[in-house]
């Protein structure tokens, strides 16, 4: 458990080591070894970090340094299938064609390889490649990476228990969801350390917690945190899906069978694929389960109606839980009297739907019943701010919702304002993702056709001074006793993390979506690994990238391994045993400047049937100085290098973005947006443009620290020392510190 406790450090740019212990000032050669290897691979470490690195033998240095080696993939193979891949093999169709004769003709002269296909004389040059060049299986493989080209050293701070500590009550209380990063470091703290008495915040962050007392046999603790039958649910397919979010079945098995789905037809497979998953989405529970689930009903406190009512969404999901948990069975046992009358409601139907009664309302253009309706449950009454001011005008509707803002979650609030001038616009298209779908582009709301450009504009300042007004209030309220603030410019530019989360772990310090990375070089490299720990086979994983500009398009892939501007390593479709595998693609930013390129999108595709791999790692590498390719194995993975870098772990993406080069701004925006799709050019450039804006539209965290400021009568200092409060770029590495910002 220490090891993954050192990981979650890293994840913070921090060494866990639970010591205190009194340090030696003189530096021992073991000790010294260490820092020398970690700055080979990007890293350097704080003073106080340093003595107690002194104290620790050399085993637990050892041990360390694995981390090290093990989250940077350092023992991985990173052999591409191109030898000095930066010069052009001039590989072409014909070349390919002429080998497909060969193999099915027979009778050519040639060299028979490994893979057991026939290069003929005249086509590739075999010289050049470290595997098959015709079916991209790899036979060379090579771990000797570059190290220390890396311009800038990230510096690591001491972590100890209470650090760890602290970040698990910061992620407890965090205000937001939490995305996947978040998710995986909590539920490993909440087996390490006793869960603190505070209150939770998020109900995805509550299932966690129960999932912990559960295992811990302390029902009854885990069951004073469900307040309602939605939440019970959630917990019963978090366990079954792995999803934190209620993701129908429908649309998991139609998900799975998509990605089965092949360019190439392949007969049954995208049917067996969606009968494979309905089988595994089958309810099965053992009785003692069961009965623990059945008390965890039977002790809400909510009325029964209303429990049946807030089932009434889910209600064919229900059906199925009830009868896989027996709990008419358990309803006739004594002390289970109110499972029993929630059943007889929930199947008799016997309660008013709250939706229902809404939407009756409203289609009457009923604007009093409707929103007294709304403010019985703010939260929904905020979700449909927007689609009501445009159908029942927007001072009636405002009004009715500035008596209930004071009760909003203070993201639900910011999210309207961030997103409230993209929506009143009539001339944007809108990026959505359903819970559990891809991205998808919609169109306006056709009622903005009733409303002039001035109208529209009210609507905007009228969303926007209800935030400012709601704000302030907390903030004002708010006790405080500093008078000077520090806010780093950085944090300007910084989204706050609302909405948008992402689904994969980022094991090196964690982005929020949206972030720029300046790119200090000339060159970005982009990286993709996959197929560690799995055994020989085929398994075809596609890094590609899309260049924009103004009027066009082009692609650098496996199917163009140059354009302008880009070159690819060359197409691996088969893994080596054990060790994985790599593909590369170096993009010369100068020269994409020069040919007027706008932005260059980063995908990572599975292109063999079925989702991405697993722990795939994609990511991309930015240097000062000149990173080197390897002229005889083709490596150009340097640790020292990245920049940033992702772990898929979401089972259901076939095609993934995971950054924008803004090609003028000379920086890389990081985003992730899932898309359905075997290859690069199958997603919707409209979609990340949609998704920029959408980004870009979003308070930054600087924004609401000024917010702050201004509420409570603080002094904005430009000199760190100065300042009685500081906000940096290391303290925002921290999210869920970040929501309590949101003061609800």
């Amino acid at each position: 458990m220490k090891t993954e406790l050192l990981k979650i450090g890293l994840r913070y740019n921090a060494v866990y080591l639970n010591s205190t212990d009194h340090a030696d000032k003189t530096i021992r050669t073991n000790t010294a070894n260490f820092v020398a290897n970690i700055a080979q691979l990007g890293y350097s470490v704080e003073e106080d970090l340093l003595h107690q690195l002194n104290n620790q033998n050399a085993a637990v240095l050892l041990d360390i340094y694995n981390v090290f080696v093990d989250l940077l993939q350092v023992k991985n193979n990173w052999a591409p299938l191109v030898k000095g891949w930066d010069i052009p093999t001039y590989e072409t169709r014909s070349d390919h064609m002429f080998t497909f004769v060969a193999n099915f003709f027979k009778g050519f002269d040639g060299d028979r390889l490994q893979c057991g296909h026939l290069i003929p004389y005249g086509s590739f040059n075999l010289e050049r490649y470290n595997g098959c060049p015709f079916c991209g299986t790899p036979f060379e493989l090579n771990s000797n990476i570059h190290l220390g080209q890396g311009s800038k050293l990230k510096l690591l701070k001491l972590w100890n228990d209470s650090h760890l500590q602290a970040l698990m009550a910061d992620l407890l209380q965090s205000k937001t969801a939490l995305d996947a990063t978040q998710t995986d470091t909590l539920k490993t703290l909440l087996k390490c350390y006793a869960l603190p008495d505070i209150e939770i915040a998020i109900k995805e962050t509550q299932v966690l917690v129960i999932d912990v007392l559960k295992e811990q046999k302390q029902y009854d603790a885990a069951g004073k945190l469900f307040q309602s039958p939605a939440d019970i649910l959630r917990y019963l397919w978090y366990k079954h899906t792995g999803f934190l979010q209620i993701v129908q079945p429908d649309v998991i098995v139609k998900r799975l069978a998509r990605n089965n789905e092949h360019i190439i037809s392949a007969p049954g497979v995208a049917g067996k694929s969606a009968k494979v998953s309905k089988e595994s989405l089958k309810l099965k529970y053992s009785r003692t389960d069961a009965k623990i689930f059945a008390k965890w009903l039977n002790d809400l406190t909510m009325p029964v109606a209303q429990q049946a009512e807030t089932m009434h969404p889910r209600r064919a999901m229900w059906v199925r839980f009830i009868r896989a948990l027996r709990l008419a069975e358990f309803s006739k046992a004594k002390g289970m009297e109110n499972l029993k009358a929630l059943l007889d409601v929930f199947y008799n139907k016997d309660y008013t739907v709250w939706a229902g009664s809404l939407n009756h309302f409203r289609l009457k253009a009923d604007a009093e019943n409707t929103f007294n309706l709304l403010k019985q449950r703010p939260g929904l009454f905020a979700r449909s701010l927007f689609a009501n001011m445009l159908w029942f005008g927007g001072d009636e509707t405002i009004s009715a919702f500035n008596t209930i803002a004071e009760k909003l979650p203070a993201r639900l609030v910011f999210t309207l304002n961030s997103y409230a001038e993209m929506y009143f616009n009539a001339a944007n298209k809108r990026v959505v993702k359903p819970w559990g779908g891809t991205a998808k582009t919609i169109k306006a709301n056709r009622l903005l056709a009733l409303y002039s450009q001035e109208q529209l504009a009210d609507m905007v300042k009228a969303v926007e001074a209800m935030t400012i007004s709601t704000m302030e209030i907390r903030f004002a309220m708010q006790e405080n006793k500093n008078k000077t603030i520090f806010i780093d410019p950085a944090l300007m530019h910084m989204p706050m993390p609302i909405g948008d989360r992402t689904e994969n772990i980022q094991d090196l310090p964690a982005a929020l979506m949206g972030t720029r990375f300046p790119v200090e070089g000339d060159t970005v490299r982009l990286f993709m690994q996959w197929g560690k720990g799995l055994r020989a086979q085929h398994l075809d994983m596609d890094l590609s990238c899309q260049i924009a500009y103004e009027n066009s398009i082009q692609y650098c892939s496996y199917f163009q391994l140059h354009a302008h501007g880009a070159k690819h390593s060359g197409d691996i479709r088969s893994i080596p045993n054990n060790v994985g595998t790599a593909e590369y693609i170096e993009l010369d930013v100068n020269a994409l400047r020069k040919a007027k390129a706008k932005y260059v999108v980063f995908t990572c595709n599975a292109y063999s049937a079925g989702s991405i791999t697993p722990n795939l790692v994609v990511g991309w590498m930015n240097s000062k100085y000149r990173m080197s390719v390897s002229e005889t194995s083709g490596v150009a993975y340097d640790p020292s290098c990245v920049q940033h870098q992702v772990r898929i772990t979401q089972p259901l993406t076939k095609g993934l973005v995971f950054g924008v080069l803004d090609v003028t701004g000379r920086d890389i925006i990081w985003l992730e947006q899932s898309f359905h799709g075997q290859t690069v050019t199958q997603f919707s450039a409209t979609n990340v443009e949609l998704m920029l804006n959408k980004l870009t539209a979003k308070t930054t965290i600087g924004r609401l620290l000024t917010l702050k400021a201004h509420a409570q009568n603080l002094a904005i200092v430009e000199n760190v020392a100065e300042a009685d409060a500081v906000y940096s770029r290391d303290w925002a590495m921290n999210h869920a510190a970040v929501s309590q910002l949101l003061i609800d």
